[in-house]
């Protein structure tokens, strides 16, 4: 059997699992009406056995008794005790007799099997009843009783069983072995265990049948909310009978549909959202080229402005490199959403490029960089630039300076830790930090970001197959940004298509 195979035996027969739990019910209540049932039919019939050879040796002992014994002298010999009981043996139903009386005032003893009985073999108890002279009542007429008991001797069951006659006759004992009786009973124990055992397996089989069809549409339905649970929306149950499962799986096919349907209706907005967004974008563009060369044009004769046009002029520049900045990390945003954002990779010292982002931005003199050159990694070049761009520019602005950026390798993964000495973010905001559109102060609703940037940044890290973690400084510092990027990004995500090429501003912080 394969390991697959054993693992799915192994899984349907877990300790939870319902169809163990229902084959152990089955067993259970199989094992305890054949257990009941064997015990009492085996008491029954040992009772039957052992009474039916019980009352058939006292019987004929009690007649042989009053016919034979009876008819002895007053004072027996040995001869005359012994061969009246050979007589009352050889006549009786397979028995032993031992026969006392008394002769010159001396105890006799005549047995028909002195070998396999004699007085030692008789209970003192059971001596001293048949000796016992009862008094007689209007409920008793006779001195002497005939008395019984089970024994064993050697490990042989037995039974004695000793009367008196009356008027001075011998004392007679019998002795019956029960052997042929307990092998009887063995042999009826083991047929009942036997049966006892068919009867469980029985049960077993029953109840596995029993769990195969209660189980089995129950299978079938966990299987059904599984791949709709993976995305799977048009699952179908085939529904047959009237029963409480076939209502349950009617059930479940209106559930999927009206889940089906609700999600089509959500994915058709949130993809004409999309589309709107990155409508609005493109549409937008065309114009703000414009207004941007004419800001352009402006900022550079605001010296020459009337003094109460300049700070005009110097706002509209400010808010339409503001908005075009808004624009293309709207674009971003959407290529994400709708999965067409692709990798260009390219092997690349780290050193380098992050040097290379820092000193396009002019932070040279605020970023303390701590990065060994010959780090060399192989992922996205403007993915990083942007990745880097906005966890700097976020420490710059809302940390405090000088900001640390170290750059080291832990296996095969490129670590790049940003730290600022800020006061760094409030347990609140940490979980939120990455979320659009999030700004930590609802204080300052307008500021210079677009509450962009840190998500931007986050997606970078996911197509590369790693991620970003925000937390403060444990000696409380500043606040420490951690990029966590695999060296080789065309080992875990493939060689995707070279994807958009269109560079996206620096971005903005939360």
């Amino acid at each position: 059997m394969s390991g697959p195979a054993k693992r799915s035996i192994l899984a349907g027969l877990r300790w939870t699992s319902l169809r163990l739990r229902l084959l152990v019910v089955f067993a259970l209540v199989a094992l305890t009406a054949a257990v009941s049932a064997s015990g009492i039919a085996y008491w029954l019939n040992r009772e039957a056995v052992l009474t039916r050879t019980q009352d058939t040796a006292l019987g004929d002992f009690r007649r042989q008794m009053q016919t034979r014994a009876a008819s002895l002298p007053l004072e027996p010999t040995v001869d005359d005790l012994r061969g009246a009981a050979e007589q009352m043996a050889s006549g009786g139903p397979g028995y032993h007799v031992l026969l006392i009386g008394t002769h010159d005032g001396k105890p006799v003893v005549g047995s028909s099997d002195i070998d396999a009985f004699t007085k030692q073999d008789v209970p003192v108890s059971l001596q001293r009843q048949v000796d016992k002279k009862q008094p007689l009542t209007s409920g008793n007429t006779y001195e002497y009783h005939l008395f019984w008991q089970r024994t064993s001797i050697g490990g042989t069951p037995y039974l004695v069983a000793g009367t008196k006659i009356i008027g001075g006759g011998p004392a007679g004992y019998m002795l019956k072995s029960l052997d042929q009786e307990r092998q009887d009973l063995n042999s009826l124990a083991w047929s009942l265990g036997i049966a006892t055992a068919l009867a469980l397996v029985g049960s077993a089989l029953l109840a596995q049948a029993a769990a195969t069809t209660v189980l089995r549409p129950v299978q079938r339905l966990g299987d059904a909310a599984r791949k709709l649970g993976e995305g799977k929306l048009d699952t179908r149950l085939v529904v047959s009978g009237t029963d409480e499962l076939a209502d349950l799986s009617r059930t479940f096919n209106r559930t999927a549909s009206s889940l089906e349907k609700k999600v089509a209706d959500m994915s058709a907005r949130e993809e004409s959202s999309r589309r709107f967004v990155a409508d609005m974008s493109h549409e937008l563009r065309t114009p703000l080229t414009a207004i941007t060369a004419v800001a352009e044009v402006l900022e550079d004769e605001a010296d020459s402005l009337d003094p109460m046009i300049a700070p005009a002029v110097h706002l509209v520049v400010s808010e339409t490199r503001r908005l075009n900045d808004l624009v293309e990390n709207l674009m971003e945003v959407t290529r994400f959403d709708a999965g067409t954002a692709r990798l260009v990779l390219d092997t690349v010292d780290v050193a380098d490029q992050v040097t290379a982002c820092i000193d396009a931005r002019a932070w040279l003199d605020a970023v303390d960089l701590d990065a060994e050159r010959g780090m060399m990694v192989r992922l996205d070049p403007r993915r990083l630039d942007v990745i880097l761009a906005n966890l700097i520019g976020n420490a710059l602005k809302h940390g405090g300076s000088p900001v640390r950026v170290s750059v080291r390798t832990d296996d095969d993964e490129l670590v790049v830790e940003v730290r600022d000495h800020g006061p760094g973010i409030p347990q609140d905001v940490l979980p939120h930090v990455f979320d659009r559109f999030y700004k930590a102060s609802a204080s300052r609703p307008r500021s210079e970001g677009s509450g962009l940037g840190l998500s931007i940044a986050m997606e970078n890290a996911h197509i590369h197959g790693g991620g970003i973690t925000a937390s403060n400084s444990p000696d409380g510092d500043g606040a420490v940004f951690v990029l966590r990027l695999p060296r080789d990004a065309e080992r875990l995500t493939g060689v995707p298509d070279s994807g958009d090429p269109d560079r996206h501003g620096e971005g903005d912080a939360t």
